[in-house]
């Protein structure tokens, strides 16, 4: 395969989320990870954070690129050229909420999803979680990629999660 498309909140970046980068830069070319605006969930950090934070941790695996998309995951792949969409599975409650969207996908835009089971170590791990143990002070460093931890803590203590509300008017 030439362009998988990684798309996700990532809100964020965990070392689950590296799990899957990592892995899935090993089946093509060229790896897109799409910082994507959910309508559903409120962001905790501004999506240019999300999108900093992913790049640094990205460094080191040559053929990652990191953009960030505000619409439909189908116009995304279209635009990135994507053969197919990669999705992290984790061991429960994953699979309903990704086969649906890998259906809707393929519906609108012909788009494929392969979905990849998480590694054992890491299936624990959500952004969730992470935002839930920073923002009471908890030590998240073992849950993110080097180098982000610091930056994470930062921008929760400095309420970063208003952050998503501007993004949201400066990209329409």
């Amino acid at each position: 395969m030439k362009t998988l498309l990684y798309p996700g909140s990532f809100d964020p970046v965990t070392n689950g989320h590296m799990d899957i980068i990592r892995r899935a830069s090993r089946l093509c070319d060229t790896l897109v990870v799409a910082v994507m605006h959910n309508p559903d969930k409120a962001g905790a950090f501004p999506v240019s954070k999300r999108v900093e934070l992913l790049e640094r941790a990205c460094e080191g695996i040559g053929n990652v690129r990191v953009i960030a998309h505000g619409g439909l995951l189908v116009d995304c792949a279209a635009q990135v050229g994507a053969d197919a969409v990669v999705r992290g599975v984790r061991p429960l409650g994953d699979f309903e909420a990704e086969y649906q969207m890998a259906q809707i996908n393929r519906q609108l835009g012909g788009v494929e999803t392969l979905l990849m089971t998480t590694s054992e170590d890491v299936a624990f791990l959500s952004s969730s979680v992470v935002r839930q143990v920073a923002a009471f002070g908890g030590d998240i460093g073992r849950m993110v990629p080097p180098g982000t931890a610091q930056d994470i803590r930062a921008a929760w203590a400095r309420g970063g999660e208003k952050e998503e509300e501007r993004w949201m008017k400066e990209s329409r």
